[in-house]
Formats: structure tokens, C-alpha cells, sequence
């Protein structure tokens, strides 16, 4: 792949092979500003899991601390009482059998997270197909099928990520944006870091995390020296 000329100023920044110390490799990824755009910063760990193992696929949700830069749409599918808590909330659009509907008549998938209540499983079985690979479909592991409908609208809102581990065991993240203040990108890195050691499963043998990288929307990938984490 041809990288542009901001691109390859931006790695001519980047010590090869160096792993850098928290803060400063968020100073270095600030300084290596490559769109016009204000770029999405992408946290990447490599661990040392076995997917194949039930218990060592992850998958969650968090709040972090300062949010990621970026107010998603949530769709609640609730109906009655939980359905007015979700507009109430400040859900985008709440419904139960006319939004499934929508779905699967108009292919309509203008929100980010659907968030729905345990009784409307069923009927959301019916689009699991177009929700799965869309990574879409409500899950008990994400907090995103609840009867505390209010809480989780309100926790997306103020900058709740998904994770789960790919199958070579890796987790990608979204922890803010570019514009951010370095100390505030170092809180929310550390918080989802933190997280992640606190859910080593009791099976994993050896060192847990293997490799840790930051990286902006359109930037190149800078390594961070795991040991200047706080457990």
C-alpha cells in the first residue's frame, strides 16, 4: 500500500521497535497528526487467550472515564412502562414490533447500539441474521439486554464501549479522539487496561498481555511499554 506523505511523517516520528512509556506515546501519537479531521483513537491489546477455550473469549462493555468523543444513537426495542424510561433516557428511537419490522422490511440501521428488555428476545431472534453481522444484536454480556433500560441508554450516551476478543485473541477499542487532552486519553487507556487485567481468566498460564498499541484513525500504530500500566 502507497502511505501518503503525512502518513510516512508521521512513522518518520516513530522509533522501529520501540515500545514507548504511557504518556509518552500519547504525546507522540498527538504530535503525529495525519487527517484534517479530528481521528478516532484506536487502543489495541494482543493477548495471550485461546479462543478456542470458551472461558478465554471476552467480550464486555465499559464506561470510560471522559467518553470517546462521539454521541452513538441507541435504539431500544421495550414496549409500555420500559419503553417510556428509554424515552425518557434520551433514546433515538424506541419501539418494539414496528421498529423490528423496519429492519427487516426497509433494511433500515440508522442508529449505533440496540439496547433491548429480556421479553423482546424472541422477537428479535427472527432478525438475528442481519443484527449478528453487524455486531448489532443485544447481549446479556454487554449489558445491552436489561430491564434497567434508562441506565444503559444513559451509559452509551456518555461514551460506553463494546469489546471482545477476535480469534487470534486481540481487542480493539475506540478511547477517544485526537482533540483530546493527553491526561484525559492516559485515563481512559489505562481505565479499559485496568478492566482488561481485571478479567484474565483464571485458565490463561503465562505473561496475559503480550502487546499494546495506540494508533489514530488514519495514523500508524505506536507500541506502549506494558510495564507502565497500573494493575
Amino acid at each position: 500500500m502507497k502511505r501518503g506523505k503525512k502518513y510516512l511523517e508521521a512513522l518518520s516520528k516513530i522509533e522501529k521497535g520501540k515500545s514507548y512509556e504511557l504518556a509518552e506515546a500519547v504525546k507522540l501519537l498527538k504530535e503525529s497528526k495525519v487527517a484534517k479531521f479530528d481521528e478516532s483513537v484506536e487502543l489495541v491489546l494482543r493477548l495471550n487467550l485461546d479462543t478456542k477455550k470458551a472461558d478465554q473469549q471476552l467480550r464486555g462493555a465499559t464506561v470510560l472515564p471522559n467518553g470517546i468523543g462521539k454521541t452513538k444513537k441507541v435504539l431500544v426495542i421495550a414496549r409500555g412502562a420500559k419503553a417510556n424510561e428509554a424515552k425518557e433516557a434520551g433514546a433515538d428511537y424506541v419501539g418494539d414490533a414496528d421498529m423490528i419490522d423496519k429492519i427487516a422490511n426497509e433494511n433500515w440501521f440508522d442508529f449505533d447500539t440496540m439496547i433491548a428488555t429480556p421479553d423482546m428476545m424472541p422477537a428479535l431472534g427472527k432478525i438475528g441474521r442481519v443484527l449478528g453481522p453487524r455486531g448489532l444484536m443485544p447481549n446479556p454480556k454487554t449489558g445491552t439486554v436489561t430491564m434497567d433500560v434508562a441506565k444503559a441508554v444513559e451509559d452509551v450516551k456518555k461514551g460506553r464501549v463494546e469489546y471482545r476478543t477476535d480469534s487470534f485473541g486481540n481487542v480493539a477499542v475506540i478511547v477517544g479522539k485526537v482533540s483530546f487532552d493527553e491526561a484525559k486519553l492516559v485515563e481512559n487507556i489505562n481505565s479499559f487496561v485496568s478492566l482488561i487485567n481485571k478479567t484474565k481468566p483464571s485458565t490463561v498460564k503465562g505473561k496475559y498481555i503480550l502487546n499494546i498499541s495506540i494508533s489514530s484513525t488514519m495514523g500508524p500504530g505506536i507500541k506502549i511499554d506494558t510495564t507502565s500500566f497500573e494493575n
